[in-house]
């Protein structure tokens, strides 16, 4: 019940007066522009699945724009040879982390000097804005930061009032977004309110991470159930199917085709072919420095209530307790009042489930490539932008990148990879390779028939 309530709650935060954000399209091409939250790619990935397995049918292309550390203004600088150079169609835009400062809140004249970088970061985006009204073929998206959690008692640097301070950047996106009539959504207080909600138990919990500033997977979850619902995609079943086996009628079969239905008082089985697959959960922590996993959002948003239902129910048999079978492989046993309440079949380990899983590590794969494209993009904005040597990929860049890369940390961490990535040649075959990957998930998506049984013990 809390998990609805908080749910209903933040339905209610998103409708203050924007473009609704629309759900994207088929041969939309999408991208999110942003910072290292976007950059590290979770929650752009966690969407994509999401479109991959819910909508089959609906091929389309969503593609990561972030680079670690950037604010409006470097996002601004790359906008033509990074973004628009990708030609998309649908474009999110995200930033505010970065611009308001960290270190500087400790400081004397911390107010001063954040009002200051909350008025560059206007300008800044105001720039990019002058250029985005100039392409009207492009559907624009605002999206607020995830906030930085600076109330959860775990330690290290601990920068008040920056929370406030990204508010304010918060307001004058979503005031630019109305002005503009583009869509908002926003991440910002719906996170904030549920840091707040659940720190009232567990002073320790965030769902951020441990420096305050990047969610971990669990965190990139609930950015990722935010948007879709943004989108008003929470409430479309996989599949909605109800039984009565006592009148032996199918009473409903939303998102699903029902077949060769035969019912008795003690024996259920039918064809079932759904239109979607169900959301995989991943299990596994992938942020370096942040044990968070996937799955541990689903105990603080109800992601399997609005995004993951694949419901099975069937009134009318005996009392008793009764096997699950699909394709002949036992899924579980349970009496008959909880069959006729229902069962998720997401939640179980079902062949569609397997199938899922598979469409979810190919997108892990993509992600892995692409990550190396965002890489070479981040020397691009971070160092090569101040150096006059950006995208020139020659023998000058490559030792200028090996000489500083000595002493700076992050560019040694880049060093390797641009090695690889200066050569446009093999930047393509990476885009060949995502574009393989890609296909292969649509042509291993689509729902597949399977025969379910539900037999008395």
């Amino acid at each position: 019940m809390k998990k609805l309530l908080f749910s209903a709650a933040l339905a209610c935060l998103w409708l203050s007066g924007q473009a609704q954000v629309k759900p994207f399209q088929q041969n939309d091409r999408v991208i999110f522009v942003g910072n290292s939250i976007t950059e590290a790619g979770a929650y752009v990935s966690y969407i994509y699945l999401y479109y991959m397995t819910h909508f089959p049918g609906r091929k389309l292309v969503i593609m990561n724009g972030g680079i670690g550390g950037d604010k409006a203004s470097d996002i601004y600088r790359r906008l033509d040879y990074d973004i628009l150079a990708k030609k998309p169609n649908v474009m999110i835009l995200t930033f505010g982390m970065n611009d308001t400062g960290y270190f500087e809140f400790n400081w004397d004249n911390a107010d001063k000097t954040a009002a200051e970088r909350i008025e560059a970061s206007r300008r800044s985006y105001q720039q990019i804005e002058q250029r985005l009204l100039q392409l009207p073929n492009i559907r624009k998206i605002l999206m607020s930061s995830p906030p930085y959690d600076e109330t959860a008692k775990i330690g290290g640097n601990v920068f008040h009032g920056k929370h406030k301070a990204m508010l304010e950047v918060v307001k004058f996106q979503e005031e630019a977004a109305r002005r503009n009539n583009w869509a908002f959504a926003d991440l910002f207080r719906p996170m904030t309110e549920l840091n707040t909600r659940f720190q009232q138990n567990d002073s320790a919990f965030t769902a951020i991470g441990p420096d305050r500033v990047h969610p971990g997977n669990a965190g990139h979850l609930v950015m990722a159930s935010l948007f879709l619902k943004s989108q008003g995609l929470n409430g479309k079943p996989v599949a909605d199917i109800r039984i009565n086996a006592g009148s032996g009628k199918l009473q409903q079969a939303v998102n699903c085709n029902i077949s060769n239905l035969s019912t008795s008082a003690n024996k259920v089985s039918f064809s079932y072919l759904a239109g979607s697959l169900p959301f995989p959960v991943d299990t596994v922590a992938r942020m370096w420095g942040n044990n968070q996993k996937q799955a541990d959002a689903l105990k603080w948003i109800p992601f399997t209530d609005d995004f993951n239902r694949e419901m099975l129910q069937v009134a009318g048999l005996q009392a008793g307790d009764y096997t699950l079978r699909i394709d002949g492989q036992a899924m579980g046993k349970w009496p008959a009042s909880a069959l006729a309440e229902g069962i998720n079949l997401a939640t179980l380990e079902t062949p569609q489930y397997k199938q899922a899983t598979s469409i979810m590590q190919l997108n892990l794969r993509r992600a892995e490539v692409e990550a190396r494209l965002r890489r070479y993009y981040w020397v691009q904005g971070n160092f090569f932008d101040k150096k006059n040597l950006r995208m020139h990929d020659n023998a000058a860049a490559l030792d200028t990148i090996r000489k500083y890369a000595k002493t700076d940390g992050m560019l040694r961490y880049h060093e390797e990879n641009y090695e690889t990535a200066m050569y446009k040649e093999l930047r393509n075959i990476w885009l060949r390779e995502i574009d393989t990957i890609v296909n292969l998930i649509y042509s291993m998506n689509k729902p597949v028939p399977h025969k379910i049984e539900i037999v008395k013990i």
